[in-house]
């Protein structure tokens, strides 16, 4: 429970291995990290959460759905289970609410203690990101209107176009994501969860000079095929952060955790190892 509304979540992994929090992407939810939940249990305690108006959590009509409340909730997650310091693997929209809990590491406040931070295809500069259409749509006044008329063949087609040529994503994926999507009237607070988009550029200062300022270790694991945040996402993090780590992934969109996840638990365990 958050706030009086009901989050869905999921732990495995040893009590006394090293804590893991997965945060997800728009608009989907926790069940991007499936192929790499099992795995990563072996090596810790894997924590991973639908956000206040994903997958299966709630998703009320009167809520604030801010970055800064999402990242509220993923403190009293970590708090709820007694970890006083964690490791972050997020991607898309969970970069964000990433950014926004590592800008709070150097504020004061009795707050879970983050130790490595890695990213997979996200929007961490406003200036480099390229939303589809129907992202900017969703975001303009004509959001609930555009909520209301999405079906799963417009879904589909919108995965397909942020996919890889050859990682394109199947029934199943595509079923499984527009459950989420609509479990719960889920369309009905699209348009406002994705004023996030807006709150990029509001507080762009603070989130990217989180990324620059960090003094933990930090990875980067990008599909360059992504339209949205691919390549040139990885480049402009190349220019701005100090000593960048970064691998990309040939001909993988933008979800890599979902086209090649063999890749991504190959470059995060290496990574990981080292830092």
């Amino acid at each position: 429970m958050f706030r009086g509304r009901s989050i869905f979540t999921r732990v495995a992994g040893r009590d006394e291995a090293p804590a893991l929090l997965l945060i997800h992407g728009f608009p989907t939810a926790s069940w991007d990290w499936e192929a790499l939940f099992g795995p990563l249990t072996q090596s810790h305690r894997v924590f991973a959460a639908d956000m206040m108006g994903f997958g299966f959590s709630d998703k009320p009509g009167d809520y604030s759905y801010t970055i800064a409340a999402q990242a509220d909730l993923q403190e009293s997650f970590l708090t709820h289970h007694g970890i006083t310091a964690y490791g972050v693997l997020a991607h898309d929209y969970g970069d964000t609410v990433a950014q926004e809990l590592l800008a709070r590491q150097s504020e004061p406040g009795n707050r879970p203690k983050m130790r490595s931070l890695a990213l997979l295809n996200g929007g961490l500069f406003p200036d480099a990101y390229r939303p589809l259409l129907m992202q900017k749509l969703l975001l303009s006044p004509l959001g609930p209107l555009v909520a209301s008329l999405t079906t799963r063949s417009a879904l589909a087609r919108s995965l397909r176009k942020i996919f890889g040529a050859s990682t394109q994503p199947d029934d199943e994926l595509i079923d499984g994501a527009w459950r989420l999507i609509t479990h719960n009237h889920g369309l009905a607070v699209v348009p406002q969860v994705i004023r996030y988009m807006a709150e990029r550029k509001v507080h762009g200062e603070r989130w990217v000079g989180a990324l620059q300022g960090a003094t933990i270790p930090l990875k980067l694991i990008d599909g360059g095929a992504d339209p949205i945040s691919g390549r040139h996402m990885a480049e402009r993090y190349r220019e701005l952060i100090p000593r960048p780590d970064i691998t990309i992934l040939e001909g993988i969109g933008h979800y890599p955790q979902c086209e090649a996840p063999d890749e991504v638990l190959g470059a995060f365990a290496a990574w990981a190892a080292g830092s």
